[in-house]
């Protein structure tokens, strides 16, 4: 399992950190985001943008994707928060605004992330994105043939 030797790697998304934290507040045990994950969360891009992994398990993996997250986009603010609860699944409506780091551009997505908890641990996350504003922010990519 991946190690976090220092939150600051992380610091890029510590908004999204925050608002998850709020969303999922006496449901699940941890102090931190990475501490709310089972050892093996399965978690599932199903709106992406390309190259992108659709499927990672594990919570060391997870973390592993999220460590190089500050070399893309860096997340002023996450806001707009709305959550819907069923049984052990949670959904969570948010939205982003921060830039992408590259090229100084702005970056603002909105999200809905469906959640399952299992013993009070995160053992799924669906996730769906705006890839559109994805490549606003970075650039569009070049078309396949």
């Amino acid at each position: 399992m991946s190690k976090i030797n220092d939150l600051d790697e992380f610091k890029a998304l510590d908004p999204f950190f925050r608002i998850i934290e709020e969303g999922l507040d006496g449901l699940v045990d941890g102090g931190h985001f990475f501490d709310f994950l089972a050892v093996d969360v399965v978690f599932e891009f199903i709106i992406t943008v390309p190259d992108y992994p659709r499927r990672v398990v594990g919570r060391g993996k997870v973390i592993e994707l999220y460590r190089g997250y500050g070399s893309i986009f860096f997340l002023d603010r996450c806001y707009d928060l709305v959550v819907h609860r069923a049984e052990s699944t949670v959904v969570l409506e948010y939205a982003s605004q921060g830039e992408a780091v590259t090229n100084g551009h702005p970056y603002g997505n909105r999200y809905i992330s469906v959640v399952t908890i299992t013993d009070r641990k995160i053992t799924r996350w669906r996730d769906y994105l705006d890839p559109l504003a994805v490549f606003d922010a970075l650039g569009w990519p070049s078309p396949t043939r």
